[in-house]
């Protein structure tokens, strides 16, 4: 999760919190969407990471070492 979207997390649930203690409906509603949209955000970036990660494995791990072997069969 980026520094960003945590704040934002932190940040909407405060707002929900206050307007809810204050009975300001706007500002709690307000709150509760920010809170979710960053929470959405983070299981986008999660599951972006997971598919990364699935495609390494199946094409043969990460692309960093298959550079190196590439140059080392080059060399022979």
């Amino acid at each position: 999760m980026s520094t960003n979207d945590k704040i934002d997390q932190v940040t909407g649930k405060l707002k929900k919190t206050a307007g809810k203690a204050t009975g300001d409906e706007e500002l709690e509603s307000e709150g509760q969407a920010q809170h979710g949209l960053a929470k959405a955000k983070d299981s986008v970036k999660d599951a972006a990471g997971k598919v990364t990660g699935a495609v390494r494995d199946a094409v043969g791990g990460d692309k960093k070492d298959g550079d190196k072997k590439d140059e080392t069969e080059r060399r022979r």
